[in-house]
C-alpha cells in the first residue's frame, strides 16, 4: 500500500512539474491534481494496454514512436474527465506525458530500490 501512494504522490509530482514546463497545461488546485494523477493511473493501467494491443501494427512500422502519441492521448483523455485539469493541444498533450513520464520513471528507479532493499533486510 505504502508504494502505491509513493507512485500516486509521485505521478503528482510529474503533473505539477509538467503544469509548470510545458505550456498548454493548466492544473487548479491540489485536489484536481492528486485526482488527475490518480485517474491518469487507471488509464494507464486500464485503457493504455488496450490501445496498445488495437495499434499494434502501427507502433511496430513506426518502431515504437507510435507509443508516445498513446501517451499523449491517455494524457489528454485524463483532461476530458476531469474540468480542472486542461491540456490545449496535441502538443501540450505530448509535452505533458513526457514530462509526466521521466519523472515517474526516475522516482520508480529510488520507489523499487527501497522495496529491493527492505526486502532483502526482511531475509536476514
Amino acid at each position: 500500500m505504502a508504494g502505491f501512494i509513493l507512485r500516486w504522490i509521485c505521478g503528482a509530482l510529474g503533473l505539477w512539474l509538467a503544469s509548470k514546463i510545458v505550456p498548454g497545461i493548466h492544473i487548479r488546485g491540489v485536489e484536481t491534481l492528486l485526482l488527475a494523477a490518480l485517474l491518469l493511473g487507471l488509464v494507464n493501467a486500464f485503457v493504455r494496454p488496450v490501445v496498445v494491443l488495437l495499434t499494434l501494427p502501427l507502433t511496430l512500422v513506426s518502431l515504437g514512436l507510435f507509443l508516445l502519441v498513446i501517451n499523449a492521448a491517455m494524457f489528454w483523455l485524463v483532461s476530458v474527465f476531469l474540468s480542472g485539469f486542461i491540456v490545449h493541444g496535441f502538443f501540450a498533450a505530448l509535452g505533458g506525458a513526457i514530462v509526466t513520464g521521466l519523472v515517474s520513471w526516475f522516482a520508480s528507479g529510488f520507489i523499487g530500490a527501497a522495496g529491493k532493499f527492505e526486502r532483502l533486510g526482511a531475509r536476514r
